[in-house]
């Protein structure tokens, strides 16, 4: 078999990680110099493979703006290859929709410069979701290279022969909808060609070394060698390196070689039979301790932010902009504005940033990046939802006279909805413009008359609320055509539980000057307790609650109780001390009362006053700067105590099927993790997680092989275990990490923060914020449901938690669509909707579903806007098969589907 050795020359570029993004950026500008001369001025130096992520060429511009040129003569000479990604994401931290944004920007941005390297590439991501073969397919990629994930038994099984997943480093990965694409493990890492001696003596010594290591796995003679790593400067030797290769081996051929030249040589060198892989790539046949799985709950803040922040984007400002353009508001779909807030966001999605595991200085400067594409979300929504107020008919309030004060609650998510809701709203305003002095403004607004006051529907129904009087307030006004317009208001606070508000749609309520008997109800059913017609809440002494789920009579106890144990691990991964025993708040009285207690909702306060050590001993500081590995630490909890109190709200409301608790704590302690526990005591030896367009089926117990004491895994919106007509969902707000715990009652432990002092991985490196001191605050929803997730509408209400409630006080006028309105109608059994936005390139309106189940099924939809003509489309919105009016178009397997909507 001849052998080829196939050198590709890249870098590995993490913006930011051991240093701030500034001083890695300084040597990325010095490693690009160097990249352009030693191409331009020897040819012989094939090309050089640009990590897959476009930004990289910003981030080069942003200092060598007078090299573009250069850059893009290069590219489209096929010296340098770029894309397909904007950057280089975590694949289970960043949601399905950053993913398909992530791919969409990364190919408008590299086609700019000539062409697209259609490359599934992942070098270090830290697994890889199951979706992904169809995610690469939907983008016209084959492939997937990858780090981590999957362990591969070798030649002739010659490695190892016991549970492996792959026979070799090249493999089939399979979706679970049936999409293939050929895999390449890097077996021997992504630097397994770096700095190759030109010296003969040390090159012969380096390349017996590397061809036996690349045979070992290899299925073929196509064998691949990377030619660099991480922040790796150019090789500028290589071609003499490899003339001396090449005289060393004369029965090798040596190439300086590309992805897609060495891609072709190993389709056609393949084996008839290669191992299929299928779905999740999570290291699951190993000893558990190097999955890296941890970074989940490292900073947790971190994911807290970016859950809000891709919530604010793709679920509230992106539905609501292409509706304010579609329905002809006159508002443009700001296309740029998108490009620019998702930019900012996804440059907090590489691993070693989203992932919490860098240095201090780089998740500081995350928090500002968050802020940035919030607020742009926030005020493209803000214009967004005014213009559609304004097209919203509100005339009928007129009948209340001039006092009414209409409100419009947008529903952004893809199903009917309906939850406890709350406002701002101006009751009254003072203009400066008017003549109105500041001082006296105020004194004005101080004494406007609020009594009397009601919450009505379209139809007069009076609607259950409570108005918080916020008092008189400076506010402003930014018009269009002219300068800022200051004013003084009197302000309330507006809350009450909207119902039954149209997928995409809205539904418009009205605050009257009139007085409406509603009759007296409650749910609070006794001291301790919450009752709907769904859901009882039973509190104990111990903070702890019992759930009933009344529509199938199931119980489930002992929910809520707090764990604590230390962490002697690092940013990366946890390690408990050896021996520790957890502490919890099952043995600790609690103080409970009644907080909330109104026809549509009510709620509970539970406080803990717990005591927890305040660190780990002495030890861990000698090991840390020692550099005793984690997994071989000795340290123990210090004995030395400090005060944690947390404060948990457990709330129901009138038609809810769930409940929602939110903890609020102040950290002071080091080293440790808290839980959220949630024993299910179901029966099944599976659990089902909501991961990228995917609920995976994973084993409540790891395999043979993991010995990690931890078994903890990554979430997106939920974890669900279920049986025979019953199950229990836990839905989370940024809380990216979960366990099954194997303590005979399958419990669902949420981990709640995680404290650490240092970054780990290669060296030490202190990281005294990551030991997250100061306050937070968390948000879980318990759902009960019959034993099916999907038939019950467990997940869609897990699904709806994600998205927050969006709402606008208007004026009375007339409007062009009515004050209860859904632009689409659309059914489909098992189907979840993901996303609806504008493509930029055909102004086409782009829906998105995918088929939660591994059961076919059909999608139905009709349109209540004006449109051409519907046609199915794929992630990267191409124009596809027309679909006829009122056809139930066919959903495969897993299936992600995507339909486009001319105008």
């Amino acid at each position: 078999m001849r052998t080829t050795a196939h050198i590709i020359s890249h870098t590995h570029w993490d913006r930011e990680w051991y240093l701030p993004y500034e001083k890695h950026h300084v040597r990325l500008v010095k490693l690009m110099d160097s990249l352009l001369d030693k191409l331009d001025q020897e040819p012989s130096y094939r090309s050089f493979f640009l990590d897959g992520q476009t930004i990289i060429l910003e981030d080069y511009l942003q200092a060598r703006s007078d090299q573009k040129d250069r850059l893009v003569k290069l590219v489209q000479d096929g010296r340098i290859l770029i894309g397909p990604w904007y950057i280089l994401q975590d694949a289970f931290l960043t949601s399905s929709e950053a993913n398909v944004r992530n791919m969409q920007i990364g190919h408008q941005d590299a086609k700019k410069y000539g062409s697209v390297s259609k490359i599934g590439y992942w070098p270090d991501t830290f697994g890889l979701a199951g979706q992904t073969p169809q995610l690469m397919r939907q983008s016209g990629i084959a492939n997937a290279l990858f780090g981590r994930g999957v362990k591969p038994t070798g030649f002739n099984n010659t490695v190892s022969s016991d549970n492996f997943e792959s026979s070799f480093s090249e493999l089939i990965w399979e979706g679970p909808d049936g999409s293939q694409v050929l895999g390449i493990l890097f077996a021997n890492w992504y630097h397994n060609g770096y700095e190759i001696p030109i010296e003969q003596e040390k090159a012969k010594a380096y390349w017996e070394k590397k061809l036996a290591d690349a045979k070992k796995y290899a299925s073929m003679g196509e064998l691949l060698f990377m030619n660099g790593c991480d922040h790796q400067p150019v090789q500028l030797d290589l071609p003499e390196a490899l003339e001396v290769a090449r005289e060393l081996y004369p029965d090798i051929t040596f190439i300086h070689s590309n992805f897609n030249d060495y891609l072709q040589a190993v389709q056609r060198s393949l084996p008839h039979e290669l191992s299929t892989v299928k779905g999740e790539l999570r290291s699951q046949r190993t000893d558990g301790w190097g999955t890296l799985v941890n970074t989940a709950s490292a900073r947790i803040y971190l994911k807290q932010m970016n859950q809000l922040g891709q919530a604010m984007l793709e679920k509230v400002a992106e539905p609501l902009a292409a509706l304010a353009h579609i329905l002809d508001t006159g508002e443009k779909y700001p296309y740029h504005l998108f490009t620019y807030a998702w930019k900012t966001l996804m440059q907090n999605h590489p691993h070693d940033s989203i992932c919490g595991c860098s240095v201090d200085e780089v998740h500081r400067e995350m928090v500002t990046r968050f802020a940035k594409s919030r607020h742009v979300a926030e005020a493209i929504a803000d214009e967004s939802k005014r213009a559609l107020a304004e097209a919203v008919d509100t005339s009928s309030f007129d009948r209340e006279g001039s006092n009414a004060l209409p409100v419009i609650v947008f529903n952004t998510s893809g199903w009917e909805r309906s939850g406890v809701v709350s406002v701002e709203l101006d009751v009254l305003r003072l203009y400066f413009r008017d003549g109105y002095e500041p001082e006296e403004a105020a004194h004005l607004m101080k004494a406007a008359d609020l009594s009397d006051m009601t919450l009505i529907d379209e139809y007069d129904n009076a609607i259950p609320c409570t108005i918080q009087d916020l008092g008189q307030q400076f506010g402003y006004d930014l018009p269009e055509d002219k300068f800022r317009q200051p004013y003084m208001c009197r302000r309330m606070k507006l809350t009450f539980e909207a119902e039954h508000v149209p997928a995409l749609g809205w539904k418009t309520y009205a605050l009257v000057k009139h007085v409406a008997e509603l009759p007296a109800s409650s749910l609070v059913a006794g001291n301790n307790r919450l009752e709907n017609e769904s859901i009882k809440i039973e509190v104990q002494d111990n903070g702890s609650f019992h759930l009933t789920d009344k529509l199938n009579g199931r119980i489930y106890r002992d929910l809520g109780i707090y764990e604590n144990t230390g962490d002697i691990g690092n940013e990366y991964m946890y390690k408990q001390p050896d021996g520790e025993i957890a502490r919890t708040t099952s043995g600790l009285k609690a103080q409970i009362r009644v907080l909330q207690d109104t026809p549509y909702q009510a709620a509970l306060e539970i406080v803990h006053d717990w005591e927890i050590p305040e660190s780990a001993d002495d030890v861990l500081k000698e090991e840390q700067s020692g550099l005793v590995h984690f997994k071989h630490r000795k340290a123990q909890r210090s004995e030395q105590m400090t005060a944690m109190r947390i404060r948990t709200v457990v709330s129901l409301s009138r038609s809810g099927k769930g409940v929602e608790i939110t903890a609020t704590f102040n950290n002071q302690a080091k080293d440790h993790r808290l839980r959220m526990l949630f024993p299910t005591d179901l029966k099944m030896s599976v659990h089902r997680v909501d991961t990228l367009f995917e609920i995976p089926l994973r084993d409540n117990i790891p395999s043979a092989e993991w010995t990690n004491p931890s078994n903890a895994q990554h979430q997106q919106a939920f974890v669900d275990i279920s049986e025979e007509g019953a199950g229990l969902v836990v839905a989370n707000l940024g809380l990216n990490e979960y366990e099954v715990l194997r303590d005979e009652r399958n419990t669902i432990a949420v981990t709640l923060l995680r404290a650490v002092g240092e970054l780990g991985d290669w060296g030490f490196f202190p990281t005294p914020e990551a030991q997250c001191q100061g306050e937070h605050t968390v948000r879980i929803a318990i759902i009960p449901h019959n034993g099916d997730g999907i038939e019950s509408g467990a997940y869609v209400q897990a699904y709806q938690f994600q998205i927050p409630w969006t709402l606008c006080q208007t004026g009375v006028h007339q409007g062009k669509v009515g004050p209860t309105f859904a632009p689409f109608h659309w059914e489909g059994e098992k189907l979840a909707f993901s996303s609806m936005k504008l493509n930029e390139g055909t102004d086409d309106l782009m829906l998105r579903w995918y088929n939660m189940s591994s059961q076919h099924t059909g999608l139905q939809f009709r349109s209540n806007v004006p449109h051409n003509e519907l046609y199915k489309s794929t992630i990267m919105e191409n124009h596809g098969q027309r679909i006829e009016a009122n056809m139930c178009l066919p959903v495969g397997s897993c299936e992600i589907i995507t339909i486009g909507l001319t105008r």
